[in-house]
């Protein structure tokens, strides 16, 4: 059985206390999901948690496998149940399940990869070759008309407060639709990754061209779908006494801005492809870490809990092992 996305239900106030407390200890029914108190228990069915947790960004596929196209509605149906700004539901998707479509898709992702190794020299870019064996590539798109819909500023002097947080709801709002989707095809016992390069200017209007949507429109995300090649343990994540704050922000798992340096030119092409979720499993922990091992894998990466002004990091700030390459002409 494929994954169900639904709404989270909702009920009509009562004006009596009595039968709103029966409404809330009764079972109901919403599109066929019946729900009931016993089963709000919160992490009671370890399900959702596994589908989150074997989600992978994956780039090795079996070659010549195939997928029902019921099996891609019910993935792109997930896309779809996702919340949005103003329900506006600014996304569309296109399923590209054609081999010879998928194809000229894969080049103009080659080229797009072509060009991060000519113009973004040090990012640890892979070819996009695997795109071939997929079953099928879906692309979310974004509609930015939409992000009228978002409040907008009525008050001389207020354009920035509003206009730029418009930009947050839209983005976030594709997001989340890309999310969904992704874990929608780990519930599908599928693989995936999720591509964000369609989202620059060339790639899209090469995209736009393509596969005819209007260029004004952008691919922020194109998921490749796929049975994977083997088995990918999870990736690096952040410990989580690290990232959940309690209350209010705790300084002590501030992350410095030299760690955000450190982490860009030496130790990223490790995080972001190495099979193991914690860097405390690297048989090379000590000379990958070396000095910062502590703010990687324990929950007070700034133990003296100082934080710092903001710093700009409109581009790279230093230069390490990982990053020599872009010093390179």
């Amino acid at each position: 059985m494929g994954p169900v996305c639904f709404a989270q239900p909702q009920t009509k106030t009562s004006t009596s206390f009595q039968q709103s407390s029966s409404l809330r200890n009764a079972s109901q029914t919403f599109d066929g999901v019946k729900f009931s108190k016993s089963r709000r228990k919160p992490m009671s069915d370890p399900l959702f948690q596994d589908v989150i947790r074997k989600r992978r960004s994956v780039r090795k596929f079996e070659p010549g496998r195939s997928v029902d196209r019921k099996v891609l509605e019910r993935i792109v149906d997930c896309g779809r149940w996702a919340p949005s700004g103003a329900n506006v539901q600014c996304f569309d998707f296109i399923v590209v399940d054609d081999p010879i479509l998928r194809d000229k898709v894969m080049e103009v992702f080659l080229r797009q990869a072509q060009r991060l190794v000519d113009h973004a020299k040090g990012f640890p870019a892979v070819k996009k070759t695997y795109l071939a064996n997929t079953v099928a590539i879906v692309i979310v798109l974004g509609d930015p008309r939409w992000k009228v819909c978002f409040p907008q500023p009525t008050t001389e002097g207020w354009e920035k407060e509003y206009l730029e947080n418009n930009e947050v709801i839209y983005q976030n709002s594709i997001g989340a639709a890309i999310q969904n989707i992704q874990l929608g095809v780990a519930a599908e016992n599928l693989t995936s990754a999720w591509l964000s390069g369609g989202g620059e200017d060339i790639t899209n209007k090469e995209l736009s061209d393509l596969l005819g949507y209007p260029d004004w429109m952008k691919a922020y995300g194109t998921i490749p779908i796929g049975y994977p090649a083997a088995t990918q343990n999870r990736r690096y994540r952040r410990p989580l006494e690290q990232a959940l704050h309690w209350n209010g922000f705790q300084p002590t798992q501030y992350r410095t801005h030299e760690q955000v340096d450190f982490y860009e030119s030496s130790l990223r092409p490790f995080a972001m492809y190495r099979d193991e979720e914690t860097m405390e499993t690297w048989s090379d922990r000590q000379e990958k870490l070396g000095d910062w091992e502590t703010a990687f894998t324990t929950g007070t990466p700034n133990p003296n809990g100082q934080l710092e002004n903001s710093a700009d990091f409109s581009a790279p700030r230093t230069t390490g092992r990982a990053t020599k390459r872009r010093l390179k002409d």
